[in-house]
C-alpha cells in the first residue's frame, strides 16, 4: 500500500525531480514539474498529519534495516505539523514563482533556480523527517549548498557577497553541529534520536557529552539566526531573488528551529538540560534581546525587504523565548509562531516581490504613493503588516497571547511587559510603509504602474488571508501545537 511509504516519498519525489530539471532545462516545463511535485509533497504532508492525529508516531525503516543500525523516518506530531507547514509554503510559493524568477532571474539559468527549490524543499523535508542524527546533517547540507545557489542567483552582484557570506556563517554552524554528533557517537555508539535519547542520561555528567551539547546549540543557533549569530540572514533576504527570500523566509529557520527542538527536548529530553544545565535563562536573555535588536534596526532600514529580514530576527526571538519556558504552553506558543510565522513572513515577502516586479525595487522612497496605484497588493502589506504586530484576529495576536500567558503561568511577569513593548516597536516599522505608501505624493515612475500579474496576487493573498482566518480560528493550529508540546515534554524527567 501507498499509505505504508508515505515517509519515503515524501522525501524521495522531490530529490528524484531536481535532476530531471536539468535534464528539461526548458523554462516553463521546469516549472510546471516543480509545482506539481510541490502540491503532491503538501497532499503526503497532510495525509501524515491524518495518520499521526489518528495513529499516532509513524515509524518507517529504511531498507528494512532495523534501528538503531539502519536509518529510520519517524513522523510524530510535531515533524508532521513542521512537514505541512514546509509543503503549504512551497505549494504557493510555486505558482507564484513562474513570473518573479522570470524577472529577477536570467531566463538561461531558470532550471538552475527549480532544480535549487527541489533540492532545498528535499532537504527541509529530510531534516524534518529523520530519526537519525547523521542523517540530519546531510540533508542540513542538501538544503543550505541549495540556498547558497538559489542567493547567488540574483541579477544584484550584492547577492554573490551575501550567499559568500551565508556559505561561511553556514559552514561554521554544519561542522559544530557534526562535530557535536560525532561526540555523542563517541560516547554512546548510536545515531539514531530515539535510541540517543535513551542513552544520553547515563553519560550526561561527562565533559564530552557537555561539549557535544555546546557544539550542537551553536550550530544550529547560526542555522536558525539566533542572536547575536544572526549576521548572514539581512543580507541573504534583501539581496535574494524575491521568490527566494519568500520561501526561506518562511521555511528554513523554521526547519532549524525543528532540529533545535529535536536536540533540546528529545536527545537531551532525559536529562531535561534546560534546568539541569541552568541554561533556560541564557535562552530567554538571548531571545529578549533578538525581540529588540530585531525591530529596533528594522526601524531603520530604507530597504523594505532588509527591514523584514531583521523582523524576522525579532521573531525569532519570540519563538525561542516560548522554548526556553520548558513548559507545555511556552514551547506550543513557540510552536504555533513557526505557522503563524510563516505565513505572515512569507505574505509580507511576497507583497514586495510583486513591488519589485512592478517597479524594480524595494526602497522605502521608491515607494511613495503605491498604495493608490498598486492598492490589492498594499493591501496585503498593510494585513501583513498588523498580522506582524500582533493586532487582535490575525495570528500574530494568537501567538503572542499564547507567550504572554505561558510567560504569565511561569511568573515572568517582567517579561511579559517586554514581549507588549518590543511588539509596539512594529507599529513604528510598519507604519514607515504605511505612510510613504499611502501619504507621500507618488513619483512620475509610480504613477506609471498598476496592480502585479494575478499569478502573483493570488498566492500573496492567500497567505495573508491564511494569517487573518487562522487569527480568527485560533485554536487549530494551537491544539496542533499543543500536542506536538505535549509529547516533548512527557520526553523530560
Amino acid at each position: 500500500m501507498i499509505e505504508a511509504h508515505l515517509p519515503i516519498l515524501q522525501v524521495i519525489i522531490p530529490l528524484l525531480a531536481a535532476p530531471i530539471c536539468v535534464f528539461l532545462r526548458h523554462p516553463v516545463a521546469t516549472w510546471a514539474l516543480t509545482t506539481v511535485v510541490s502540491w503532491i509533497c503538501l497532499a503526503i504532508s497532510i495525509w501524515l498529519l491524518q495518520q499521526v492525529q489518528a495513529g499516532g508516531e509513524i515509524i518507517y525503516e529504511i531498507g528494512g534495516w532495523a534501528a538503531p543500525w539502519g536509518i529510520e523516518y519517524r513522523v510524530d506530531m510535531l515533524s508532521a505539523w513542521v512537514l505541512v507547514i514546509v509543503t503549504s509554503i512551497g505549494a504557493v510559493v510555486m505558482p507564484y514563482a513562474k513570473l518573479s524568477a522570470e524577472k529577477e532571474i536570467d531566463r538561461d539559468r531558470l532550471y538552475i533556480f527549480y532544480t535549487m527549490m527541489l533540492l532545498c524543499e528535499t532537504g527541509l523535508l529530510g531534516i524534518t523527517i529523520t530519526g537519525d542524527a547523521f542523517n540530519l546533517f546531510v540533508f542540513l547540507e542538501i538544503s543550505s549548498l541549495a540556498s547558497y545557489v538559489l542567493i547567488s542567483l540574483s541579477q544584484d552582484r550584492r547577492g554573490l557577497t551575501a550567499a559568500y557570506r551565508y556559505l561561511i556563517m553556514g559552514t561554521v554552524g554544519a561542522t559544530f553541529y557534526i562535530i557535536g554528533v560525532g561526540l555523542m557517537y563517541m560516547m554512546t555508539g548510536s545515531l539514531n534520536i530515539a535510541d540517543l535519547a535513551k542513552l544520553i542520561p547515563d553519560v550526561a555528567a561527562t565533559r564530552t557529552i557537555q561539549a557535544a551539547l555546546a557544539f550542537l546549540t551553536v550550530g544550529l543557533a547560526l542555522k536558525l539566526a539566533l542572536f547575536p549569530l544572526h549576521f548572514w540572514l539581512p543580507n541573504a533576504y534583501a539581496f535574494a531573488p524575491s521568490v527566494v527570500t519568500v520561501f526561506l523566509a518562511a521555511t528554513a529557520t523554521k526547519v532549524a528551529v525543528y532540529a533545535f527542538v529535536r536536540i533540546i527536548f528529545t536527545v537531551f529530553g532525559g536529562i531535561n538540560i534546560l534546568q539541569s544545565l541552568q541554561i533556560q535563562d541564557l535562552l530567554a536573555a538571548l531571545a529578549i534581546v533578538a525581540m529588540f535588536a530585531g525591530s529596533a534596526v528594522a526601524i531603520y532600514q530604507t530597504n523594505i525587504k532588509r527591514m523584514l529580514a531583521y523582523s524576522s530576527l525579532a521573531q525569532i526571538g519570540y519563538i525561542i523565548l516560548g522554548l526556553s519556558l520548558n513548559s507545555v504552553g511556552g514551547i506550543s506558543a513557540g510552536l504555533v509562531h513557526l505557522f503563524n510565522h510563516a505565513l505572515m513572513k512569507g505574505g509580507l515577502f511576497m507583497v514586495m516581490g510583486c513591488v519589485v516586479y512592478k517597479i524594480g525595487s524595494a526602497k522605502l522612497d521608491d515607494m511613495a504613493g503605491l498604495g493608490k496605484r498598486m492598492p490589492v497588493t498594499m493591501a496585503a502589506f498593510v494585513l501583513g503588516g498588523l498580522s506582524l504586530i500582533g493586532v487582535p484576529l490575525t495570528v500574530g495576536f494568537v501567538s503572542k497571547w499564547a507567550l504572554l500567558q505561558a510567560v504569565l503561568d511561569k511568573g515572568w511577569w517582567p517579561v511579559a511587559l517586554l514581549i507588549v513593548i518590543s511588539s509596539l516597536l512594529a507599529v513604528v516599522y510598519v507604519w514607515r510603509v504605511v505612510e510613504v505608501a499611502y501619504f507621500k505624493v507618488p513619483s512620475t515612475a509610480a504613477m506609471e504602474k498598476d496592480e502585479a500579474p494575478f499569478s502573483m496576487v493570488l498566492p500573496t493573498f492567500i497567505l495573508i488571508s491564511a494569517a487573518i482566518y487562522f487569527g480568527l480560528d485560533g485554536t487549530t493550529a494551537l491544539d496542533i501545537a499543543g500536542d506536538a508540546a505535549a509529547t516533548l515534554v512527557r520526553g523530560l524527567k
